[in-house]
């Protein structure tokens, strides 16, 4: 039987090496689940990454 991945954490603890477990290591090896990135060290979903802000899509009147 094969092993299981474990999921990524949802936030990098900043070690030095980097734990098993951590977003960014799991980002560099190209390991994530699919439909999963990392934004300022923390696992989200891909569909909310790209959300724009409301506010900054606005024209100066």
């Amino acid at each position: 039987m094969g092993k299981s991945a474990k999921m990524p954490k949802k936030k990098c603890c900043v070690d030095k090496p980097r734990c098993g477990r951590c977003p960014l290591r799991a980002l560099a090896e190209g390991t994530l689940p699919p439909g999963y990135t990392v934004k300022k060290r923390r696992l989200v979903k891909a569909d909310k990454a790209d959300v724009v802000l409301a506010k900054s899509t606005r024209k100066a009147a």
